[in-house]
């Protein structure tokens, strides 16, 4: 995707301040939090949302979010955190390529919209 902001931001063409990555998968701070601590997760490749990833795709997600459980200390997350995937416009679903919001750092709504 020659237009897709995530997609530069993966090829290093927007700069980003990028918390972790691998072969796979980026996580990053989002430029507008909804949190004391919100990040996202983008896997590398494009999906434009998560109904496009095959079975075997979603190893990818699986193993990312595995990954996430293990730096949550480190993203300052200990006391826990939300994860929240918008899919379409009913959603607000802003950015079309898939990504995971990541919300903590502080005590969070009960709410979930």
């Amino acid at each position: 995707m020659t237009d897709c902001v995530f997609c530069k931001i993966i090829k290093g063409d927007i700069p980003s301040k990028k918390f972790y990555e691998d072969d796979e998968f980026i996580i990053i701070a989002d430029i507008n939090p909804q949190a004391d601590k919100h990040y996202l997760l983008i896997p590398k490749r494009h999906y434009a949302d998560i109904t496009q990833m095959t079975d075997e795709d979603a190893a990818v997600l699986a193993r990312a979010l595995k990954k996430l459980s293990s730096l949550a200390d480190e993203l300052g997350l200990s006391n826990g955190f939300r994860i929240i995937n918008n899919k379409g416009a009913d959603s607000c679903q802003s950015v079309f390529h898939l990504h995971i919001h990541i919300l903590g750092g502080n005590k969070l709504s009960e709410r979930m919209g």
